[in-house]
């Protein structure tokens, strides 16, 4: 293959991170000339999931990602190639590491009782029995585990734990999710265990993280001849067999402003196909309108999975993730505040100046609400004399406390209501309301990769036998990994690239806790007390 990058022309199907990282890892790693790269994109804009804009009415992001300093190598590799955009001998991955060590998470209102009373989160509550029925699920082998929810795992009074309150919020789990799921969060993340209650471990970008890492990585790809072609949406593609006997993607059927395309992959071209979208059929309201709820796939964001899960066995069964909507969606929130007072009255509560704590979550909130603040600006553009604030619902379904109405069917006014009646704040509802803009986002799919599954529903990234395509995204099988983080779509693009294109560059490994004697030795204290 040592001719073949420079001859390869290579088909990036979506423009969100996985896509970006495999066409920084084609051109870093593998040596193929960025003009021979294109990315289709449906959007008028690339990063896919991970948005943050300006909307006329406010500012919003859909959803919060925090990252994580021992677990995200493979990001952590692909954004030290990738420099700021405000100073090129400054890395995207320096930047966060130096805004981190300005402003360190520490929270101390990580849980908020009823009255908004501040709780004891270091008490995680958990019991003996609690102990051994994690204990156990940790020692299961994924194959026996296998399509159970995590409620067959454990008994009632671990759902009441603080412990549980913690993990589930802060990585957005369902007692209905996937066991397998889970098991692999807490051996990935064991080493949050001890610092749960604080949340000292996260790591965050210094701006949302579309400003922070999507513009720069696609400004890097740019200044490299990659081509971005948005208003395409790919919905199918012909695959066959070579004379080798070899898997190839022939072919991609493609609509560009509503006219049918086809796309020939010549012997030396490659097509990466991102599969599914935990956003697909995402809605937005506002102070005046509660979000729609899109229950018949109206974007089109699992029509190519759809497509060619039809061709093949181990091509992945969509149906598992999209085909219960209740059971995947919730519901987000971001508030634009044009007056400080707010966050004034949150720090007086929790003892944590904006961007220095973490989720606060209302455990007694019928919708399970939680938001945090993040340090000013958080947008790109972002006045001085404007801040926000990010929250969500993970049980958009139920009445709420202060509204009576379940969250699905608030507007943004009424979810301020409620907001500010968990955090005991009421009385200045009539002058925070007249300053702020609420803009509610409903996604139906969005924990829809956390669904109870079999290891064949899944595609693995580079199928077997496959000798020019490749599958990317959350919805691909990487063994041990965990998917709803940017973490896993990154390292799913350095699998594919580094196996389709022979790069002799190792992987960075999956980290585990238990194999580092100081971290077992906190995790055990952590569980133990």
């Amino acid at each position: 293959m040592a001719d073949a990058p420079r001859q390869s022309r290579v088909h990036l199907v979506g423009g969100g991170i996985a896509s970006l990282a495999a066409a920084v890892f084609l051109v870093r790693d593998a040596g193929l000339p960025g003009e021979n790269i294109r990315v289709l994109e449906e959007l008028p804009v690339a990063g896919g999931s991970m948005d943050g804009s300006g909307e006329p009415a406010g500012y919003v992001t859909r959803g919060g990602r925090m990252l994580e300093e021992e677990a995200y190598t493979c990001l952590w590799d692909l954004l030290e190639t990738i420099p700021t955009l405000d100073d090129e001998t400054v890395s995207v991955r320096q930047e966060i590491v130096d805004f981190n060590e300005k402003w360190p998470t520490e929270a101390k209102a990580r849980l908020i009782g009823a009255g908004a009373r501040i709780l004891d989160a270091a008490d995680y509550g958990l019991d003996t029995h609690d102990r051994l029925e994690l204990l156990r699920l940790l020692m299961l082998p994924e194959r026996l585990v296998g399509a159970r929810r995590i409620e067959d795992f454990f008994s009632p009074h671990f759902f009441g734990t603080h412990f549980w309150t913690m993990w589930r919020t802060t990585f957005a789990f369902q007692n209905w999710h996937s066991a397998i799921e889970l098991r692999r969060y807490l051996l990935r993340f064991l080493q949050e265990f001890p610092r749960m209650h604080t949340l000292s471990g996260v790591r965050r970008t210094k701006l949302n993280q579309y400003d922070s890492i999507i513009r720069p990585v696609r400004a890097w790809l740019e200044a490299r001849g990659v081509r971005f072609e948005y208003g395409v949406r790919v919905t199918d593609a012909d695959f066959g067999t070579d004379e080798q006997g070899a898997r190839r993607l022939w072919r991609l059927h493609l609509e560009r402003a509503g006219v049918p395309e086809t796309c020939e992959l010549g012997p030396d071209d490659h097509a990466f196909l991102t599969l599914g979208s935990m956003t697909a059929d995402a809605t937005y309201g506002g102070d005046d309108r509660a979000p729609e709820l899109v229950r018949d796939k109206r974007d089109g964001g699992w029509r190519l999975w759809e497509a060619v899960a039809a061709k093949a066995d181990d091509f992945g069964r969509p149906a598992v993730f999209n085909g219960d909507v209740d059971e995947a969606k919730w519901e987000s929130f971001t508030l634009t505040m044009r007056s400080p007072q707010l966050l004034h009255r949150i720090e007086e509560l929790s003892g944590n100046l904006p961007g220095t704590g973490a989720l606060m979550t209302f455990t007694d909130s019928g919708w399970l609400m939680s938001a945090v603040v993040p340090h000013a600006p958080h947008f790109a553009d972002q006045p001085e004399d404007v801040y926000t604030l990010w929250g969500y619902g993970l049980f958009p379904d139920r009445p709420g406390d202060f509204t009576g109405k379940p969250m699905a069917e608030c507007t943004g006014r009424e979810i301020l209501t409620e907001l500010l009646g968990h955090l005991g704040m009421s009385d200045i509802e009539e002058s925070v309301a007249a300053t702020t803009t609420v803009i509610p986002v409903m996604m139906p799919y969005i924990t829809s990769q956390f669904a109870p599954r079999t290891p064949e529903d899944r595609p693995l990234v580079v199928p077997r036998g496959s000798a020019n395509f490749a599958f990317l995204g959350q919805y691909t099988e990487v063994p041990e990994d965990v998917v709803f983080t940017v973490e896993y779509s990154v390292r799913g693009a350095m699998h594919a690239v580094y196996e389709l294109f022979g790069v002799d560059r190792e992987i960075p490994g999956i980290h585990h806790a238990l194999a580092d004697p100081r971290g077992a030795f906190g995790v055990l204290r952590a569980a133990l007390v």
